[in-house]
């Protein structure tokens, strides 16, 4: 099968990357023939068909007039759409699989993909196809559902993206260019969520992705529980995006009067909020190697968001090392965390909350603590394990091709 992997970016910029390449490369290591559509950018992995690509746009960087001149661009995307149009004529792939689009590509692609007769089937990583500024969160960070019923001037009112009005607008133009010309939720043939809650968030605002849709938990590419030792660390892990959805303010306030290690591994807007404290370490933006090792080597990962995560990558890889997991109740993170299992859960945002859970996880006896570990990788086995995501793949995309190759007929 010829299948052509879609994203924005090229390189490993955050969870999504990482999903847009590993999937490729279980396809390939499957047998399949895979190719890569993105943008062109410095940062970008080789890739000997990025000749066809068109280039990427850094709008951050853009000034005021810039960005305004841009705003075309960032929601309908022409090179994108003239670039992926001779490249589906070049490859003639049996079936696109696009990952993070918008903003970037746009939607431009799927009004090319569509022309050209190629079913779609669409990842979604986040909440972009409901709320203008994908993560369901207001200027002010609180969770946020008002554009609910395609209501989405709130995003401009309430400034959901970073607190910028601008940025907003961009995002709230975006949404109803989407909504009004070139409709995903219209275009796409099947949509892959990648948590129940995920996908039940989404129903409550639109109902017709019911009939087009499936769950698919994120896989871990090397996973291997054969002959696998746990360790029982001594300090604590957090692992991810410093900014405030993360919900890193909460973590530090809750560890600073504890008797215990903190180990923050990451980069973002708040990386230089914070400094090093007698029992809390910033590592900074670590590489993949080292991620594999903080876990190893940690005692809970933990993760408190105040945001809808879906399923994140980061519990994903602390399940598959044996690592047991804190995690807010929230979004998708208890239908991972069995509470008192595999992890515990904590009220989202509660500083006491948080900290009574992670004294009663650093007091734990150590066969408590293993057979919670034994509990997590028992989960990873059923749930992350690639062989099983790549059968339910390959299901969803023999079904989609049949489908459409009938309805064309």
């Amino acid at each position: 099968m010829k299948i052509l992997q879609i994203n924005n970016q090229h390189f490993l910029k955050g969870g999504a990357h990482k999903v847009y390449f590993e999937t490729g490369e279980l396809l390939e290591q499957n047998g399949h023939e895979v190719y890569y559509f993105s943008q062109k950018n410095k940062q970008n992995l080789e890739n000997k068909f990025s000749e066809f690509w068109p280039a990427e746009t850094d709008y951050r960087r853009l000034s005021l007039i810039g960005k305004t001149d841009s705003i075309k661009h960032f929601v309908y995307n022409k090179d994108a759409f003239k670039k992926l149009y001779k490249f589906i004529d070049y490859f003639k792939p049996d079936i696109a699989h696009v990952h993070l689009f918008m903003g970037g590509l746009t939607s431009s692609i799927l009004q090319a993909l569509k022309e050209k007769n190629v079913p779609i089937i669409h990842t979604a990583h986040d909440y972009r196809l409901i709320c203008p500024s994908y993560l369901m969160i207001d200027g002010k960070n609180n969770i946020c559902e008002r554009c609910k019923g395609n209501k989405y001037y709130n995003c401009i009112l309430h400034k959901c993206s970073e607190n910028n009005i601008f940025q907003s607008a961009v995002l709230c133009a975006d949404a109803y260019y989407r909504k009004l010309f070139i409709n995903p939720i219209e275009i796409i043939d099947r949509f892959i969520f990648v948590s129940k809650f995920q996908l039940k968030k989404h129903l409550e605002f639109n109902n017709n992705f019911k009939k087009k849709s499936d769950v698919l938990y994120n896989f871990i590419k090397d996973f291997s529980d054969s002959n696998l030792k746990t360790k029982k660390g001594d300090y604590f892990l957090f692992v991810g995006r410093l900014s405030k959805e993360k919900g890193i303010e909460t973590l530090i306030e809750a560890v600073k009067k504890l008797d215990l290690k903190l180990k923050i591994a990451g980069s973002g807007p708040l990386l230089n909020h914070f400094k090093n404290d007698n029992n809390i370490e910033f590592l900074g933006y670590k590489n993949k190697e080292d991620i594999i090792s903080l876990i190893v080597n940690s005692k809970f990962l933990v993760i408190p968001s105040i945001c809808y995560e879906n399923n994140p990558m980061s519990v994903i890889e602390a399940f598959s090392l044996g690592k047991p997991v804190l995690g807010s109740r929230i979004g998708g993170i208890p239908e991972l965390i069995n509470n008192g299992e595999n992890g515990f859960l904590f009220e989202t945002g509660n500083v006491e909350d948080l900290q009574k859970v992670i004294e009663k996880a650093n007091s734990l006896e150590d066969n408590l603590y293993f057979r919670m570990s034994d509990n997590a990788l028992k989960f990873a086995s059923e749930n992350f394990n690639p062989k099983n995501y790549y059968n339910s793949l390959m299901d969803i995309y023999q079904d989609v091709i049949s489908n459409y190759k009938y309805k064309e007929n």
